[in-house]
């Protein structure tokens, strides 16, 4: 039986039947009719204190759960201040949908008050976009828009409601499944391609497992951990595919790439084959990429088929569900060893472990000053690992994906593709209420917190208990790092002045949070655990040192071999030659 309703009641219901647990938005004029509905919804609304936050949040959320995250924003301003969030999640590949409010039909074009073409300034940072122009379009394009979000490579959509189509009313009917024709991602991998990888990475001498985010979007954890295993190959793993990989498995060698380990850096470019899943190949992670493993051939197994061959020539490309493919080339893999003799790989296993031992992730730890590293220790050791750890951007982060290890998927998120300062704090309390059992860290820098900190309002409200941990340097501190390495050492607008303002630990009181300072290596460990006993939000601001630059570093343009070093531990430098033999 159809039921007639309005545009904003079938919004509403067509929300609640793919299960949404939690809104974040703002409302404003033209969404007054949704609003007006969501009222009485089951759905919980998070009114955040910006559209930005908003967004994060959402994305936090979907990070932490594995579900969809659903933000919403009026016309004009609202619309554009989602824009960083949305292109965030896009270039992560999150699943989101935002719902944005817009003027009615007649006046869109006219330079209406708050019009903004939403969908023409999205288009190019959403995996689809829709402008309702009829209410009884609003149920499929519900449906249309969470499906493409979650199917394939996830990412965001967009749908743009004007407020007379909210108003308008339709005879409500669902379709069991959304019909798209033209939209068909590729899950499973090609069988001839699944034997070829097999039989490459039985045949390799020193070959790497290079693990992406993908593998986590896919739920394929234990399939890549099963490759790993099974054959012996060292694990490397991007920010974004933290967590794929337990890090305090022997064969973790950690992250690669401009701030990743020199074990992970130089197994790249003395590797004979690299398995890449779920990754893409991006420049922080290749350096330069006429000379990135320059002796390897590459297995390339991805869900979005533009992916491969993008940046790095794919020797065996794969398209498909990095989980699905990872279970048929281990079974490939089972089926053919028997067949196939692998090489002696022990002196790779012994070069592997000797970078290991040799170049450490390290710090000075007899300063006598705070620092970065050993705070994010800390709270790694006090949480037992066990935390959800959100980052901001900048010095924090890379310590943060330095220094916190995980065993495990999801418990990592940061930031990655689009690098946005801000998005810390909100995504750290999307993740609270997606996962409310969990301690959840947000690991911050005071200059990228302060673009979102008027989202502490929305934790305390919302009793999101949300730990936020500021290694306060009183600089954009990579910023900072590139000026002293780069522009010799001329600090143009990059300090800010942490003597004078803010006092965090006032701001965090005035938000109705607990604020603490830290600037005593002693005192650190007190401040972590009253934290984590602490019912409500808490801030706590650690003075650490404030020329402290994060090592190692590939220099922008610089090959992964040469690898800036620290006082601890100079860097001995590689120079892997091309490798001769074609890939057949």
């Amino acid at each position: 039986m159809q039921l007639k309703m309005t545009g904003a009641q079938a919004l509403v219901r067509s929300l609640e039947e793919e299960g949404v647990e939690i809104l974040f938005g703002i409302p404003g004029g033209v969404l007054l009719p949704v609003f007006d509905v969501l009222y009485d919804s089951p759905i919980r609304k998070v009114l955040t204190r910006h559209e930005q936050g908003a967004a994060h949040a959402a994305d936090g959320y979907a990070r932490a759960t594995g579900r969809v995250g659903v933000c919403m924003a009026t016309s004009g301003p609202g619309a554009t201040n989602l824009v960083t969030g949305i292109a965030n999640a896009y270039m992560d590949s999150i699943p989101l949908v935002a719902i944005t409010g817009q003027v009615a039909t007649n006046l869109i074009g006219t330079d209406a008050f708050q019009e903004a073409d939403t969908t023409g300034i999205t288009m190019p940072i959403v995996k689809h976009n829709y402008l309702v122009k009829d209410p009884a379009d609003i149920p499929d394009v519900v449906q249309e828009a969470f499906y493409i979000a979650r199917t394939g490579r996830p990412g965001p959509v967009l749908i743009d409601l004007p407020v007379d189509v909210s108003r308008g009313e339709l005879q409500y009917r669902r379709r069991e499944h959304p019909v798209l024709p033209g939209y068909k991602p590729t899950l499973k991998g090609h069988k001839k391609q699944i034997r070829m990888a097999a039989r490459a990475i039985l045949e390799a001498r020193n070959p790497v497992i290079y693990a992406g985010g993908g593998v986590i979007t896919s739920g394929a954890s234990a399939e890549l951990r099963k490759l790993a295993e099974e054959n012996g190959i060292p694990v490397t793993h991007t920010l974004m595919g933290k967590g794929a990989f337990p890090e305090s498995h022997p064969l973790s060698m950690g992250m690669l790439g401009m701030h990743g380990t020199r074990c992970a850096n130089y197994a790249m470019c003395e590797a004979d084959l690299i398995v890449a899943v779920g990754a893409r190949f991006d420049d922080r992670i290749t350096g330069k990429l006429s000379e990135f493993a320059p002796k390897a051939r590459v297995i390339h197994i991805d869900v979005d088929p533009a992916e491969i061959g993008k940046n790095v020539r794919a020797h065996i490309p794969i398209v498909g569900d990095a989980r699905q493919v990872l279970k048929d080339l281990n079974a490939a893999i089972r089926e053919m060893r028997s067949e196939v003799r692998t090489p002696d790989r022990s002196e790779w296993n012994a070069l592997i472990e000797g970078w290991k031992k040799k170049y450490p992730l390290n710090y000075d730890r007899d300063s006598g000053t705070l620092k970065p590293q050993y705070v994010v220790e800390r709270i790694h050791a006090l949480t037992r690992g066990e935390a959800i750890v959100c980052t901001e951007v900048g010095q924090n982060q890379m310590w943060a994906a330095q220094y916190y290890k995980v065993e495990s998927p999801r418990r990592f998120i940061s930031s990655g593709g689009l690098g946005t300062m801000g998005f810390g704090l909100p995504a750290s309390i999307g993740a609270q209420l997606g996962r409310p059992g969990e301690v959840v860290f947000d690991i911050a820098g005071d200059g990228s917190v302060q673009m979102t900190i008027q989202e502490l309002a929305t934790a305390v409200l919302e009793g999101a208990p949300v730990k936020v941990a500021i290694l306060n340097n009183g600089y954009l501190g990579m910023v900072r790092q590139w000026q002293q390495l780069f522009y010799h050492g001329k600090y143009s607008c990059s300090c800010l002045e942490r003597e004078r303002t803010p006092d965090f630990v006032l701001l965090a009181e005035a938000y109705g949070a607990k604020g603490i300072r830290v600037k005593d290596p002693e005192m650190v460990d007190q401040a972590i655990l009253e934290a984590l006993e602490t019912p409500c939000p808490v801030l706590i601001d650690f003075w650490v040192d404030p020329e402290e630059n994060v090592y190692p570093m590939v220099a922008p343009g610089a090959p992964l071999y040469d690898m800036i070093g620290d006082l601890l531990y100079p860097v001995e430098k590689v120079h892997p030659e091309k490798a001769e033999e074609p890939f057949l």
